[in-house]
Order: C-alpha cells, then sequence, then structure tokens
C-alpha cells in the first residue's frame, strides 16, 4: 500500500516493529513471574488459561476491524489494553483482577501479532515483504528476551510490569504521533466485500494451506517450547536448571534465524530457505533424541531448533499478505487462528504423551510435525502463486 505515501514507510515499520516485541512479551508474561504470583495468590496457578482465551479471541477479531477501520487506532489500543493487563498484575491480589489483568495482556498480544504482521505485509510489496516480515519476527524474540532477562535480573516481579507498561506508554505516543495507512476498505465506494467474498476467502486453498502449514508450526513451537525441559529431565540427566536455560537458547535461535532470514531470501527462493531452515530445526531435534545427557549438546540443539522454526510464519504470511492484499487483516486472522489451534491441540496431545509415560517418543513426534510441514509449505506456495497470476 505505497500509493498514497501520506506516511513514512519506515516509521510505519518500527511501530509495527514495537507492537510485534509487546507481544513476545504477553506469550511470556505469565511464565516468567508465575512462580513468584503464585507465592502471594495460590490461586493465580490457574490464570494460564485465561491468557490463552484472551489471544484467541484478540486474533479473531482484529482482522475485519483493521480492514475495515485501519491501522493506527487499533494498534494504539491494544497497547493500551495491554498496558493496563500489565498494571492490574502489578498492582492487585485480587484474584478477579488478575484473571481481568492477564486476559487483557492476552487481548492485546492477539490482536498485536496479527495487526503487525498485516500492516508489514501490507506497507512492502513483493520484493521486500518476505525479507521485512523476517525482521519483524526478529523483533518478538527481542521482545520475549528483554522480558525473561528483566524478571530474571529483578527478582520483584511488579518492578519488570511497571517497566514494560511504562514502555507501552511512551509508544502509544509515539504511535499519536506517526501517520499510519489508510484503512484498506475506507475509501472504497462501491463493490465493497460482501459476505460472500470472505466466504470464498476463508474456503480457498490457498489460505487453508498456508493456515495448515502454519498449524504445524505453531504445534512444533509450542510443544517444543513446552514440553522440552520435561523431556531433558526425564530422559536425560541433565540438570531442571540446564533444561530451563535451554529455552533461552531457543529463543536465541529464533532471533538469530530471522535476522539471518533477511539476507537469505535476497540470494535465493523463499521455499528453498524455508526447507533449509526446516533441516537445521530437524537435526536440533536428532540431537536431544541421541545426545540429552550432554548440556552443552542440548544448548546447542535447542538454538538449532530455535534458528529452524523461524523462517515459517515470515515466509508464509508473506505469501498470503500478497494473494490477500484487500482483505489482509481477515485473511492473516484467519490463518493465524487456525495456527493457534494447532498449538493448543499440539500442547493437549503430547501432555497426554507425558501423562501416560509415553514421553520418549516426543522427538519422534517433533520430527511428524517437519515433515508435515516440507510437504505443505512447497504446496502452499504454488496455491498463492496460482492464485495471484489469475488476479
Amino acid at each position: 500500500m505505497t500509493e498514497n505515501k501520506t506516511y513514512s514507510t519506515e516509521r510505519v515499520n518500527l511501530a509495527a516493529c514495537l507492537g510485534l516485541a509487546f507481544f513476545g512479551v504477553a506469550m511470556l508474561s505469565l511464565g516468567a513471574i508465575l512462580p513468584n504470583l503464585v507465592n502471594a495468590v495460590p490461586e493465580a496457578i490457574g490464570l494460564p488459561k485465561y491468557l490463552s482465551v484472551g489471544i484467541i479471541l484478540g486474533t479473531v477479531i482484529f482482522g475485519p476491524i483493521m480492514d475495515r477501520y485501519g491501522y493506527k487506532w487499533l494498534l494504539i489500543i491494544s497497547t493500551l489494553i495491554m498496558l493496563a493487563g500489565l498494571l492490574c498484575l502489578a498492582y492487585s491480589v485480587d484474584m478477579t483482577v488478575l484473571i481481568a489483568g492477564i486476559f487483557c495482556v492476552g487481548l492485546g498480544g492477539g490482536i498485536l501479532n496479527g495487526e503487525t504482521n498485516a500492516l508489514v505485509s501490507d506497507i512492502y510489496d513483493d520484493t521486500k515483504r518476505g525479507r521485512k516480515m523476517s525482521v519483524l519476527g526478529a523483533c518478538y524474540c527481542i521482545g520475549a528476551m528483554l522480558w525473561t532477562l528483566s524478571c530474571f535480573f529483578i527478582t520483584d516481579y511488579k518492578i519488570p510490569l511497571i517497566i514494560f507498561a511504562t514502555i507501552m506508554l511512551i509508544s502509544v505516543i509515539f504511535f499519536i504521533m506517526t501517520n499510519f495507512p489508510k484503512a484498506k476498505l475506507a475509501e472504497v465506494k462501491e463493490d465493497k466485500p460482501k459476505t460472500k467474498d470472505y466466504t470464498k476467502m476463508l474456503f480457498s486453498p490457498a489460505l487453508l494451506l498456508v493456515a495448515f502449514t502454519l498449524f504445524f508450526q505453531s504445534g512444533f513451537e509450542g510443544t517444543s517450547g513446552s514440553y522440552t525441559t520435561s523431556y531433558l529431565t526425564r530422559a536425560g540427566n541433565i540438570t531442571e536448571s540446564s533444561a530451563i536455560l535451554s529455552l533461552t537458547w531457543f529463543t536465541v535461535g529464533m532471533m538469530i534465524g530471522r535476522f539471518a532470514l533477511s539476507s537469505f531470501l535476497k540470494k535465493m527462493k523463499d521455499i528453498v530457505v524455508l526447507t533449509i531452515y526446516m533441516i537445521i530445526g530437524a537435526i536440533g531435534v536428532g540431537m536431544i533424541y541421541f545426545f540429552s545427557n550432554s548440556a552443552a549438546t542440548v544448548w546447542t540443539a535447542m538454538a538449532l531448533i530455535g534458528f529452524g522454526v523461524g523462517a515459517t510464519y515470515p515466509v508464509m504470511l508473506s505469501h498470503l499478505g500478497g494473494v490477500f492484499r484487500k482483505l489482509s487483516g481477515s485473511a492473516f486472522s484467519a490463518a493465524i487462528f487456525i495456527a493457534l489451534c494447532g498449538q493448543f491441540l499440539g500442547n493437549f496431545l503430547v501432555g497426554k504423551m507425558f501423562n501416560t509415560n509415553s514421553f520418549i517418543f516426543f522427538p519422534i513426534v517433533l520430527v511428524a510435525m517437519i515433515a508435515a510441514i516440507l510437504i505443505l509449505a512447497p504446496i502452499a506456495t504454488a496455491a498463492c502463486k496460482r492464485l495471484n497470476n489469475k488476479e
């Protein structure tokens, strides 16, 4: 969307990067503070499900709102919603307020995740979209790492919550002072999308193939992040602290992978890059399966896995944004919702495996998800290209 340059592309891209960094905070918001929060409020152990509900709801609602009403105020409002949630967690020990707070963190984060990806997709053309979305994805990792490191070094969990709420408030001021592209449907007087247009999009093979590629990607990413520590402490002989530290290496690997992706996409076809990334991820899984007794090897393996999962979202969403430019918000909303279903289903099924002491098969499940991505991704990109050529 560069035809009416009433905005700075670089400034808007920076706003999107800030928004996705906040989503990184939202995703790990409870993981870093829950033990301390439970010490103050034992009932807080049940809060994670409200975070998930908020993220799903935010993912579902952002698309149609963004397409019709634009980016700026949705970005501002969603950031303020998340800010309010963080302050609820910081200043209250009342369970009702804590539930409302973590729900707001999830809701604001879910909107920010979808909107920022759609926004960057819209402001860049086909030659730059994939590279810019890879850098955007790295900002998620930066936000997550800054949050977890802050909580690691600051013992009072309330202080990081207040610090990040303050950063969000400053960012809101930046958003207010920034011009954004107009809503895609705002100037359409005739031929506005009808119900049948949305139905056609939702059942488009291109959208469904991208969505189910991301379904397995999110399943892989979610289960590897949630259950690797449990696998390592049960199947290997490394300490719990070493297993937990492996998650930091997972995030570092993903961040490096997404920054590197921008450079790789200048030189190679995106589907080739994606295949290489997933093979690297599979090597990491193999290392965990065969060498789970060595902490150094496990950390290296987790970095490789994180690196490997770094390409799928930027590449797939780049193709999707190129096909459904007019309804990119709604398309991203649908695809990310299906992807989140993959994450929650993966966590549920793998959780059952661990409950029945079948955890030894966990790496095999991860490899199966990688195989599904490698099969679906080329078909999905081909379907997007065919639909683009028709239009």
